[in-house]
């Protein structure tokens, strides 16, 4: 869902000539070898891909948004040497935005550990398009807004390994907004605990908000840990509700794990 609504995000900045900004704030390595995910530490592991991009990449009649998006993994997954018709190679967030980026738009990606960030820059070695920087994420839209061209897009998708991200990613927004109003962010979170996400809803609104939306997709309601997933969007681009709707509602329908599943946009703040 998240690179689904990625890729519908960069369309709708891009129907505006003047270039923009993206902003990666936890980038990962850039790509990935599905095959790996059937490879455990010391046994086999049963991988969770067939049951995500698998169901979109074997599926006919997909809304205009979702074809764009699986455009972009097939492109990565045969420029990664894949030549079977089943999914190999999975791209991250930054490849897919590269996919999509015209000359006048940018990239700027920052991942923090070592190995994987050496493995971002080995991807985009070369390329003038794109800076990656080794440091921590949520100092970036500190360092890095307002850019030169006064449109930006900011992607704040941290793993979640730690306490205090949803604190993290509120003090980020806040200091990018504060630099950048009309900015666009994305915030990408799991869906395990209602409280915690309805508290993280509450810090964002007791900021001076611009209009704010919430995307949620639930795959497997009685899941005991992760249910589904969501992203914030704050400053969405024109009518990004109505045309992502479709998206949401063929992902519910493929990537349910019950006749449960549910797609639902929710306003922290409404448009004016």
């Amino acid at each position: 869902m998240k690179h689904a609504l990625l890729v519908a995000l960069v369309r709708g900045l891009q129907r505006k000539e003047r270039g923009f900004l993206y902003l990666d704030t936890h980038a990962g390595r850039g790509g990935y070898d599905l095959s790996v995910a059937a490879q455990g530490d010391s046994l086999v592991r049963t991988p969770e891909w067939p049951e995500g991009v698998g169901r979109l990449w074997a599926a006919s009649d997909l809304p205009a948004e979702l074809r764009d998006y699986i455009d972009s993994v097939r492109q990565f997954d045969r420029r990664a040497g894949n030549i079977e018709e089943t999914a190999r190679f999975y791209p991250g967030s930054p490849w897919i935005v590269r996919s999509l980026v015209r000359p006048q738009d940018r990239m700027v990606l920052y991942e923090q550990q070592p190995a994987e960030c050496a493995a971002l820059r080995a991807e985009f070695a070369g390329d003038p398009q794109v800076k990656v920087q080794e440091a921590d994420g949520y100092g970036a839209p500190r360092a890095w807004l307002p850019p030169a061209e006064r449109r930006a897009l900011v992607l704040i998708d941290p793993p979640f390994e730690a306490q205090g991200e949803y604190g993290r990613m509120t003090t980020a927004v806040s200091e990018g907004l504060e630099r950048l109003p009309a900015g666009v962010f994305a915030l990408w979170y799991p869906l395990t605990e209602r409280a915690r996400v309805d508290a993280f809803f509450a810090s964002l609104r007791e900021m001076v908000l611009p209009p704010t939306l919430a995307l949620e997709l639930v795959v497997d309601p009685d899941a005991p840990k992760m249910k589904g997933c969501g992203l914030v969007v704050i400053n969405p681009p024109w009518q990004f509700e109505r045309t992502t709707r479709p998206t949401l509602a063929t992902l519910a329908a493929l990537l349910g794990r019950s006749h449960r599943a549910t797609a639902e946009t929710i306003w922290l703040v409404r448009e004016t």
